[in-house]
């Protein structure tokens, strides 16, 4: 009959049409998953590998990694790194060393290079600036340096503010913002005694727990010798000089009286045991110059990663030792970290 004919022709079409759309169908999806699977193509709603430490400290690659802004050394979980300035007799900062011309020895043993940089390499730093009642006429000069070794930083630089006196308070976290810093800076409540080792200790701690940013530095300023820390200065340095610590530069705007003696020993050996150094200026108009050349200092520094010849424990010390000489410089002074505690990570890597 006609009717079941066109019933029939009706059928067959609405099948062939259903079968083209399922084909459609499904190549459509297969070639979304191809996209989604292609090699090199990343979803750009989840954080780049340069922004978890924790798959940093997994790979091994010598070279800088600056994806969404963020400047790393990826490294070997067993790779020590080290942050090296280098003067000649003048104490002129050297700045055209190669990677033949160092020698790295820990525990007095000369080590392999693994990976070397000279580049200005941003730092993530804590600004610890002494806020005790001794402090209250020089904030206004020490702020105004803070702020400028900012300015004469690295753009890229992560900074945190933290005021102390008998206690340490964080009063901004990591930031570029020049205005969010200046504001910490001006929260004065100059007050109490001077937990020192305590404020640098706690400074210390939130760089290695927080920072984004292999190279860490403290620029730390104070008036006085520590009179209220639970740490000792023993136990500040030894936190301070474990594996991945921070380097420190001081500034001691101390007087001639023997108190400030002992102020500024402690200061000596807490920077120069972190790889940095103190500054102790004769007058307040000097810290800004200061805050400038320690700006200075830090932006021309070479990155020297070594691999340690023997496996390392967990909490052992190792003593370290740079030199460095090339033609043209009868006499080269290499500034760096002391020696490190190893850190139960990198022990039970090595041990595998």
């Amino acid at each position: 009959m006609p009717g079941r004919d066109i019933t029939r022709q009706w059928n067959r079409t609405s099948k062939v049409l259903l079968l083209l759309a399922l084909v459609l169908c499904v190549g459509r999806i297969t070639c979304v998953s191809g996209r989604a699977q292609e090699p090199g193509k990343q979803d750009q709603s989840k954080p780049s590998g340069s922004e978890q430490p924790s798959t940093e400290s997994q790979e091994s690659q010598n070279s800088p990694d600056n994806s969404q802004g963020v400047f790393v050394f990826r490294k070997d979980v067993d790779e020590v790194m080290l942050h090296a300035t280098v003067v000649d007799d003048k104490q002129h900062i050297i700045t055209n060393l190669d990677r033949t011309a160092f020698t790295v020895f820990e525990d007095g043993k000369p080590q392999s290079i693994i990976s070397f940089h000279h580049v200005d390499i941003p730092v993530a730093m804590g600004i610890v600036i002494d806020n005790s009642g001794s402090m209250r006429e020089k904030r206004s000069k020490v702020n105004q340096a803070a702020l400028n070794l900012v300015r004469s930083s690295n753009p890229r630089d992560e900074v945190f503010i933290v005021n102390f006196n008998d206690e340490q308070y964080l009063d901004q976290d990591f930031t570029h913002d020049l205005l969010k810093l200046k504001e910490a800076l001006e929260k004065i409540d100059a007050r109490g005694g001077t937990a020192l080792y305590d404020a640098v200790v706690a400074s210390g701690d939130h760089l290695k727990q927080n920072a984004r940013l292999e190279k860490k530095v403290i620029f730390l300023v104070t008036d006085g010798e520590d009179n209220a820390s639970s740490e000792t200065l023993e136990q500040a340095v030894k936190q301070l000089q474990q594996e991945g610590g921070p380097s420190v530069y001081a500034i001691g705007v101390l007087g001639d009286e023997d108190h400030p003696k002992r102020a500024k020993k402690a200061l000596q050996i807490i920077a120069e045991r972190t790889g940095g150094i103190a500054f102790f200026p004769k007058t307040l108009d000097e810290v800004d110059s200061i805050s400038r050349t320690i700006a200075n200092d830090i932006r021309n520094q070479y990155a020297i990663g070594y691999k340690p010849l023997s496996p390392k424990k967990a909490g052992e010390f190792r003593q370290i030792r740079v030199e460095a000489k090339a033609k043209g410089h009868s006499k080269l002074v290499v500034r760096t970290k002391s020696g490190y505690y190893a850190g139960a990570e990198a022990a039970s890597s090595s041990s595998k």
